[in-house]
């Protein structure tokens, strides 16, 4: 009798064992369940513009909160966007986090530096915030700054450990500043090392952005840097581009002033200024000038012939 008895409590015990996995197994695929959901409807959030809703589901399922503060619209971000100076310097005295991130990884030094606000960012920078902070876009405080011009948020940002030059996928500061024209923030950023020449692949170089926009200032500050430098084929592309060889800098010398003494650039200034220009290269400049910096994308659909349109395009 004892036999029957064992294999029924045997089987009985198996039976509850293959229950417990079972029920681990089922625990697991809902759990699963859970975050693909959520997953999915922070992502819906995104989409249809809700930001806070789906930062808040960030926040309070996947526990981002422990170290850093994941939530859409901070007190210190909307006051650093506004450029509340004092409400800013009581909102840091209260502990909040001033590298507190927004579900797209903006930071209150965003902010202020996108409004040009150059008070509110130093007195960031001086509660510990990280001056070089990138969004999910790989946007600095320094490309903000640089975008709306602000000489003073970069000269700020630069001055406490900003990198002037951003990774080579990454938004460009130099490309940004050269592109608007904001000729203040392009000398800021030479000042501090920013490389003229970096290549960026879907812009090129910053010269090559500054002469495609025509900023005639942003071109003669790196005009003039190529010349110091001794770069003769980026002088050469820049006056290719239009570039005016008898710009004037404050100390009223020309590009060939500034160039080192007995150099490839002053030699090859020299001849350029001895030599007239080819027809088809004035045609190009002043074709390209009729139509506006604005319109250059429209060069492609004009009813011309194709070879004359990459021409046109410096394709």
């Amino acid at each position: 009798m004892s036999g029957p008895t064992e294999e029924l409590a045997n089987n009985s015990f198996a039976a509850r064992l293959s229950n417990v996995y079972l029920s681990i197994l089922a625990l697991f695929c809902f759990k699963l369940f859970i975050k693909v959901s959520l997953n999915l409807l922070t992502y819906f959030y995104i989409v249809r513009g809700n930001r806070k809703e789906a930062a808040r589901i960030s926040a309070e399922f996947y526990e981002y909160g422990r170290h850093i503060s994941w939530v859409d619209r901070s007190p210190l971000h909307d006051a650093a966007s506004q450029g509340r100076l004092l409400a800013l310097r009581n909102l840091i005295l209260q502990g909040h986090n001033v590298n507190a991130l927004t579900i797209d990884h903006v930071t209150p030094l965003h902010e202020a530096c996108v409004g040009d606000h150059g008070a509110c960012a130093r007195a960031l920078i001086e509660a510990g915030a990280n001056v070089n902070a990138s969004t999910i876009d790989g946007v600095t405080p320094l490309f903000n700054a640089c975008s709306v011009g602000s000489v003073a948020c970069t000269e700020i940002l630069l001055q406490n450990g900003a990198k002037p030059q951003s990774l080579i996928y990454n938004p460009s500061p130099i490309h940004e500043a050269t592109s608007k024209g904001h000729y203040g923030c392009v000398e800021a950023l030479v000042t501090w090392g920013a490389d003229v020449d970096m290549h960026i692949p879907h812009l090129g170089t910053a010269l090559y952005t500054a002469c495609v926009c025509q900023e005639l200032e942003c071109a003669r500050k790196l005009l003039r840097e190529a010349a110091e430098k001794d770069c003769t084929a980026v002088v050469k592309l820049l006056l290719e581009f239009g570039a005016d060889i008898n710009t004037r800098n404050s100390d009223f010398q020309r590009p060939v002033d500034v160039a080192p003494p007995s150099s490839l650039t002053e030699g090859f200034l020299l001849i350029y200024e001895a030599t007239p220009q080819l027809l088809g290269q004035m045609c190009r400049l002043c074709i390209r000038d009729c139509v506006g910096c604005d319109r250059l994308h429209l060069l492609s659909n004009l009813p011309l012939p194709y070879r004359l349109r990459n021409y046109l395009q410096y394709k």
